[in-house]
């Protein structure tokens, strides 16, 4: 029997991502209409993004922890969050959490080491672009990575909170996010990391000019891989 996975939500449209690509990969992997158990809870993006604003990341750290009680109570064996921006909160709580969690940078630094990747661009959110959770997994690989300039980082915030967590993918925000990452590629980048679960739902591997790490489809496949074996 796989393990029963628990998805801890924060924005809709990559925590529906993440339990789409479970689904469909475990099929894949397990055979026709089949996949992991899986439980999901989400406290509302509202919640969060009050204590993400003031930089509050221990308040962060016992939401996630909530969701985690009760994925605990609903027979959860493992836990994955498809969102990078809180990632800076679970580096706090691992030591308190009733079950193991899976961690997306940790995910897609492998990911980056399997296909020989040297210095990667990483979008997000300003708050996870500025943040150590992707140097932290990434130096220590020996993986050199890049942000955008401030004025994009802003820019993509806005997007992001604007537009893509409300399922909006326009695209004139397509062209600018292609725009950015062709800039990275002009300063000796040789891969995008996709470090907000909802890009790769904006932006697919023909639409940018460097090869893709897609986080939310990366920590998927990992947690089908902890759920199997």
């Amino acid at each position: 029997m796989p393990k029963h996975i628990g998805i801890v939500g924060v924005s809709a449209e990559g925590a529906a991502l993440c339990y789409r690509a479970i689904c469909v990969e475990g099929a894949e992997i397990l055979g026709r209409h089949a996949h992991p158990e899986i439980t999901m809870h989400t406290y509302p993006l509202a919640a969060y993004m009050r204590h993400i604003e003031t930089g509050d990341w221990d308040a962060v750290a016992k939401l996630l922890l909530a969701s985690a009680a009760k994925l605990q109570a609903s027979s959860a064996d493992l836990l994955v969050c498809p969102d990078n921006t809180v990632h800076q909160a679970i580096d706090l709580l691992r030591d308190q959490s009733p079950l193991p969690w899976l961690h997306i940078a940790t995910e897609v630094a492998t990911v980056a080491v399997e296909r020989r990747f040297k210095r990667v661009l990483v979008l997000g959110t300003q708050y996870l672009m500025e943040s150590p959770v992707y140097p932290s997994k990434l130096g220590p690989r020996g993986i050199d990575h890049e942000i955008p300039v401030l004025e994009d980082r802003k820019r993509i915030n806005a997007l992001t909170f604007d537009e893509l967590v409300y399922g909006q993918f326009n695209e004139s925000t397509r062209s600018y996010f292609s725009d950015v990452i062709a800039a990275g590629k002009w300063r000796g980048c040789d891969a995008v990391v996709l470090g907000c679960t909802e890009f790769p739902l904006l932006i697919s591997a023909a639409d940018s000019p460097l090869p893709v790490l897609d986080s939310t489809r990366i920590l998927a496949r990992a947690a089908l891989r902890e759920a199997i074996h």
